[in-house]
Formats: structure tokens, sequence, C-alpha cells
């Protein structure tokens, strides 16, 4: 009976060591899993860009999407990327070919900020 039990106990390890190891590889939040696929979105509600501030890879393509009633755009300081004015459920992708950062903004609402972190 004990060995037995004991047998049971190595297995239940194992089987808990293995769930965990595979978890590690393939764990992350939605952003993560969405940054492997090569697109990450960026909701645009109630004023603000969520995330306000995102960091993906070279090659990587970014959707902005307008959840809010009134309309916006994203414009990158740097005047890398600009969409048009995003009336309620449009978006604007841009593929970010060079590493470094990118502040944006909607001109429209100067107050709307967001960055982009482009490794």
């Amino acid at each position: 009976m004990k060995k037995t039990c004991w047998i049971l106990g190595i297995a239940a390890l194992a089987i808990l060591i293995a769930v965990t190891a595979g978890r590690s590889t393939t764990s992350g939040t939605a952003s993560a899993q969405e940054n492997a696929m090569g697109e990450t979105a960026i909701k645009i509600d109630n004023f603000t860009f969520s995330p306000a501030t995102m960091t993906i890879h070279v090659g990587d393509t970014v959707r902005w999407t307008n959840h809010d009633d009134l309309p916006h755009n994203v414009v990158s300081e740097g005047k890398t990327f600009k969409s048009k004015t995003l009336d309620t459920d449009e978006n604007f992708s841009y593929t970010f070919t060079k590493a470094g950062a990118y502040s944006y903004y909607c001109s429209i609402h100067p107050k709307m900020t967001g960055k982009i972190v482009v490794q």
C-alpha cells in the first residue's frame, strides 16, 4: 500500500512538473501572444490609448481600433506614421521596420498620448 501511494505521488509530481514546464514556455498575456503572431492591438476608448505603452519587435504590426463614440487619429511625433481620422470601430495598422521609441498622439485630442518601443 505504501509503495502504491509513493508511486502515485511520484507520478503526480512528474505530471505537475510537466504541466508547469509547458506553461513557462507558452504563458503570457494576450499582447505577448499577439506579438508572437506579429500583430498587436491597441484600443482607443474613453480618450485613451490602451495600453499606453507597448513593447514590440522589429517587423511587428500594431493595429489601433477606435472604440470611442468620437473620431480620433494616430500621429507619431516624428511623422513616421499618421492615420486618417478614425470613426467608431475603424482601425489603422502600421508595421514597424526599425528599432526605437515611437511616441504618438491624437492630433484631434492632443492630451491622448502613447508610446511604442520597438526592439
